[in-house]
């Protein structure tokens, strides 16, 4: 299924160009409110046949006529893989931009993940704003981003696909420096519109290999990113193992496993469009932030 948040906090099935409104399948407390979403997730199981029931007769709209909001509004725990792909770390190891600490072009095997503010969700009707703070970069990254739809604590990699619900497209956008002077990696990811997620939720069954996903990520027409996500140095199933040994994992909790090379600046009046096979498109404006 193509799962998509719309309007109010709607729920909606997304087939082709029309979406079928299904939210009545979860409890009503928590309409229109951004965690209708991981009420779903969460009880997926004993819902699944309500579901069907519902889009038998759901109503539609298309899916023009709707304002796509981000499919996780709020997930529980934005995780996030660093240096994962190796083309990236060289490109970074040269970049201007270059981390101070060897630390950040470590692997997520060596290092672990890291936390990024989950109030940097936004959108697919969202624009990318950034702030204004002269003479420093804001660079863009596409990835794969992977909801956890089971809890998950201290699972082993092989058991790892069990417990994911499906997964999304993702942007980590990051502020950037050159010199010693270095934020925090969060703070530096967190904030607001730093982490684009859409156009939908791609439940697990319709994806047949994670682990061989083409991502490509343009700027203004211009192919900036492509690579596949074979070429991770760290497998989705280590990445979430790894996690769910540190933290459990609980139903709606999203993890962004790591950009690919091609890693470049973004500026107000660009226009950032992505895609992952089977997962569709992101576009997005670059405006700047007005407060």
């Amino acid at each position: 299924m193509r799962i998509a948040l719309f309007d109010h906090y709607r729920i909606g099935i997304v087939d082709g160009t029309s979406v079928a409104d299904i939210t009545d399948v979860v409890d009503s407390r928590w309409h229109g409110t951004p965690y209708v979403i991981n009420e779903l997730i969460e009880h997926f199981d004993e819902l699944r046949e309500p579901l069907r029931a519902a889009l038998a007769s759901a109503p539609t709209q298309a899916l023009a006529d709707v304002t796509l909001l981000p499919p996780l509004p709020r997930p529980g725990q934005l995780l996030a893989a660093p240096a994962n792909y190796h083309a990236h770390v060289a490109e970074m190891t040269t970049s201007r931009y270059r981390p101070t600490s060897e630390q950040a072009l470590r692997s997520p095997r060596e290092v672990g993940f890291f936390v990024k503010a989950a109030g940097s969700i936004s959108g697919p009707a969202d624009p990318i704003e950034l702030p204004a703070l002269p003479g420093r970069a804001f660079h863009h990254e596409v990835e794969l981003g992977v909801v956890i739809g089971r809890t998950a604590r201290g699972i082993p990699a092989e058991q790892v696909a069990d417990h994911i619900f499906g997964y999304v497209i993702l942007l980590d956008l990051t502020l950037r420096t050159e010199g010693v002077r270095q934020e925090e990696r969060t703070l530096r990811k967190s904030f607001e519109t730093f982490t684009p997620i859409g156009p939908f939720l791609v439940t697990a069954d319709e994806v047949a290999d994670p682990g061989n996903l083409g991502l490509r990520l343009w700027v203004n027409d211009e192919l900036r990113q492509q690579a596949n996500t074979r070429d991770l140095i760290v497998g989705i199933g280590e990445l979430i193992e790894q996690a769910s040994n540190v933290v459990t994992l609980r139903p709606g909790d999203l993890y962004a496993t790591g950009t690919p090379e091609g890693v470049g600046p973004i500026e107000v009046g660009d226009v950032v469009r992505a895609e992952i096979d089977g997962l569709g498109e992101l576009s997005l404006p670059v405006v700047e932030r007005g407060w």
